[in-house]
């Protein structure tokens, strides 16, 4: 019960933070949206383009554990994951904050999930994630991107929500490993503490989920 209530008002303070303290809304933020979203990457600091596409593979990541951890959930897990998309930690909050422990997956996995529990998905997300890093790091203005982060809100509350979504993933960590049988403190420990990467290195090397005798008949998962 601590943990739900600590989630529902993390997810609260998150909520009233972006709305009424976070920097104010610039008049060109929806053209900048759209440009990020379709490629038309010309003038935009590599930073921001490299955090709008990394915000593109955290709902992912999440989905390769949420949509089977809400296998055992009484609310519906693929809505949560597909809001994601959308709206980040404001998604994956409540989620958090609704299901309950479930250290333990029945059934038989659909198409869509055994794409998920490939290790293959969680290396090419790898790559992905390390060329946007260093394209980051490498290319991108750091200076310019903490003045718009100190004046502009979506950029404010999209870097808040990534840090969030980084600190989130333990949550669904513990029960996705004893799906598993998989006890390795060590590899729990790394997951957990090293943003993003951690994750990663965790959806590639984890052991594919058992399956059961039990038919399901939801295809996608």
């Amino acid at each position: 019960m601590t943990k739900k209530i600590f989630f529902w008002l993390l997810w609260l303070t998150l909520g009233i933070y972006a709305f009424n303290f976070a920097p104010p809304d610039q008049p060109d933020t929806l053209d900048l949206i759209i440009n990020l979203s379709t490629g038309n990457w010309e003038g935009i600091n590599p930073v921001i383009i490299s955090l709008f596409n990394l915000m593109g593979i955290f709902p992912l990541i999440y989905a390769s554990v949420l949509l089977i951890d809400g296998r055992g959930q009484k609310i519906w897990a693929w809505l949560f994951s597909t809001l994601s998309f959308g709206v980040g930690a404001f998604a994956i909050l409540p989620y958090l904050a609704l299901r309950e422990d479930n250290p333990k997956f029945s059934g038989k996995k659909g198409w869509f999930l055994k794409i998920l529990d490939s290790n293959w998905l969680a290396v090419f997300l790898t790559l992905v994630a390390t060329t946007l890093v260093g394209f980051a790091l490498f290319q991108g203005d750091w200076g310019d991107f903490v003045q718009q982060w100190q004046t502009n809100r979506f950029i404010h509350v999209m870097s808040l929500d990534f840090c969030l979504l980084c600190s989130l993933f333990p949550a669904l960590l513990g029960d996705d490993m004893a799906r598993r049988n998989l006890d390795n403190p060590l590899l729990f420990w790394a997951a957990a503490h090293f943003p993003l990467f951690g994750a990663l290195f965790y959806l590639a090397l984890r052991p594919q989920l058992p399956e059961m005798d039990e038919e399901i008949t939801n295809i996608f998962v």
